[in-house]
């Protein structure tokens, strides 16, 4: 068989029918998808995403809106952007706030890898790559929430799409490569802001450029050095509103709502935190078989990473001198997670492997990239096999090639996908409360209106937005000198106080019980119960009468 050209195409050179086409069904499926959370109530079944709504709207509603609400550990850029959102109450209660920056994202990470793949292959493949990776249903879910995966992808892969274009603009188009290069800084400045993957992508995209330069005597740009102040200026400003907020520019990485003091609390004496604990084997396999569950049928999982590796391989080989290099950072994260979940109290829990439950089996989904990229140079080189021995059966393999990536679609919808299984089980374990909660403070909150609630809304956000009231309506514990002053005395600073056996305002409330009545006990299976108390002092006794 004669080797098959690579006939890709240049982003200009895209007929705009074929833009169209990419567009429209990458709406298609978002807007399908949307629809299918909204009638499952689905969209706010992560904790996680119920947490950064709460983020968000807390940097303008609380009793010290400003900057500093936007918190230690997660990274501020997904927050910033569901602000404009979360802005609308109902918006914010209902979820819709997190799916609309999340399903733009998740277009705008279909249109780039359909131009990346187009660099080097031709529409039927670049497609497929396309249809594998837009519908699958680990991502159109979590494309309706305020996750902040899609975000992530879109910026991954966007990176990539602008270094191709700028190492093959160097010596065509000076110009275009400069502004590619600024391209290239913005969107890694976006991807340190909004997961830590993105600090060790950036660093080695930007070794990659500066190596690029060097190979061709123009590392004294005046334009790549800017740049590099700019990108490096990220991670520093990270460390300095941690130090000026929290007093430590590590905060995020050792205070209480790190990823290692949450695995110190949680871990059973004398046993392993997680499987994989140091041991980067171990969480290189727990990460792969995370992909490949995310990406393909549990029966193909295999398979799809031998063949998203072999068409990487090959177009290694033939796509080398069109920048394919680049595209090698599509498999990053399978050595990063590897040490994270080994060294970075990062674990990942699956179903088919002990402890056999669901956690942070949204993770595998960074490799869809570079799994869609590969199976689209397989598919090139299947359809060029067939058209060189059976040219007539052209049309009917790529008719199967379609047809097996929507039958593996429709496969991990029969199996369920995990992100949204584990969705549902962070919303059956909150669900109780959320049940019986809100109608008790809502019924208290009718004689006094006006009443503050002391609570504690790290670990219950959607709360407050279930209750119907503002958060500046509340004092919590992101309220610093405002909830450290309701702690020492409850009941003369909240009308209404909710407590979770053992957290501090149930302490507070143990050591100064003075004022307080208990209004309801409420249980929920396996959670901490929860006591909700009114105040019976006279301010709070003449709101009551009212």
């Amino acid at each position: 068989m004669t080797e098959q050209p690579i006939r890709g195409s240049r982003h200009g050179s895209i007929p705009g029918t074929e833009w169209l086409a990419v567009v429209a069904s990458s709406i298609a499926l978002s807007a399908a998808a949307v629809i299918w959370s909204w009638q499952h109530s689905a969209m706010l079944n992560y904790g996680d995403a119920v947490a950064h709504l709460h983020i968000a709207r807390r940097v303008f509603d609380s009793h010290r809106p400003g900057l500093s609400q936007l918190g230690s550990v997660w990274l501020p850029f997904p927050h910033l952007l569901l602000m404009p959102f979360v802005a609308v109450y109902s918006w914010w209660a209902n979820g819709i706030a997190g799916m609309i920056p999340s399903a733009v994202a998740y277009l705008a990470a279909c249109a780039g890898i359909y131009r990346l793949a187009r660099h080097w292959l031709p529409p039927a493949a670049a497609t497929l790559a396309l249809a594998f990776f837009a519908a699958n249903p680990n991502l159109l879910y979590l494309q309706t929430t305020a996750m902040t995966e899609p975000l992530f992808l879109c910026e991954m892969i966007w990176t990539i799409v602008w270094l191709v274009e700028w190492r093959e603009s160097i010596e065509c188009d000076p110009n275009r490569a400069t502004g590619l290069l600024w391209s290239v800084a913005a969107v890694l400045i976006a991807a340190i802001f909004t997961r830590y993957d993105g600090w060790i992508f950036a660093l080695l995209a930007w070794a990659g450029i500066g190596f690029t330069l060097l190979r061709r005597s123009q590392l004294r740009s005046r334009t790549f050095w800017l740049a590099s102040a700019c990108v490096a200026a990220a991670p520093v400003a990270w460390f300095v509103y941690n130090a000026t907020v929290f007093g430590d520019w590590l905060e995020f990485a050792r205070g209480p709502y790190s990823a290692k003091a949450i695995e110190l609390r949680t871990a059973a004496p004398g046993w392993p935190p997680h499987p994989g604990w140091h041991n980067p084997w171990v969480s290189f396999l727990f990460f792969i078989k995370t992909a490949e569950m995310d990406a393909a049928a549990v029966a193909w999982g295999n398979t799809l990473l031998a063949l998203s590796l072999l068409g990487t391989a090959w177009a290694g080989l033939i796509a080398r001198r069109r920048a394919f290099g680049w595209a090698m950072l599509l498999w990053l994260p399978a050595p990063f997670y590897a040490y994270a979940i080994a060294y970075g109290s990062v674990p990942i829990f699956l179903p088919v492997w002990w402890p056999h439950s669901w956690y942070n089996t949204r993770y595998g989904l960074e490799l869809l990239p570079a799994f869609a990229l590969g199976l689209g140079f397989c598919a090139h080189f299947c359809l060029g096999a067939v058209r060189e021995f059976k040219p007539g059966w052209t049309k009917y393999a790529a008719a199967l090639l379609f047809a097996l990536a929507g039958l593996n679609a429709w496969q991990v919808i029969r199996e369920h996908p995990l992100t949204y299984i584990e969705g549902t089980k962070n919303i059956n374990a909150r669900r109780p409360f959320e049940i019986q909660i809100p109608p008790v403070l809502r019924s208290l909150l009718a004689t006094r209106p006006d009443g503050v609630v002391l609570m504690d809304t790290s670990t219950y956000p959607q709360l407050v937005a279930l209750t119907g009231i503002p958060l500046r309506q509340t004092v919590n514990e992101s309220d610093k000198e405002f909830y450290d002053a309701a702690l020492a005395a409850p009941a003369a600073h909240a009308a209404i106080v909710l407590a979770f056996d053992g957290d501090a305002i149930d302490q507070a409330v143990k050591a100064h019980p003075s004022g307080l009545v208990v209004v309801q006990r409420i249980n929920a299976p396996r959670q901490p119960s929860a006591t909700v108390y009114v105040s019976d002092t006279p301010d709070h006794k003449n709101e009551h009468t009212q």
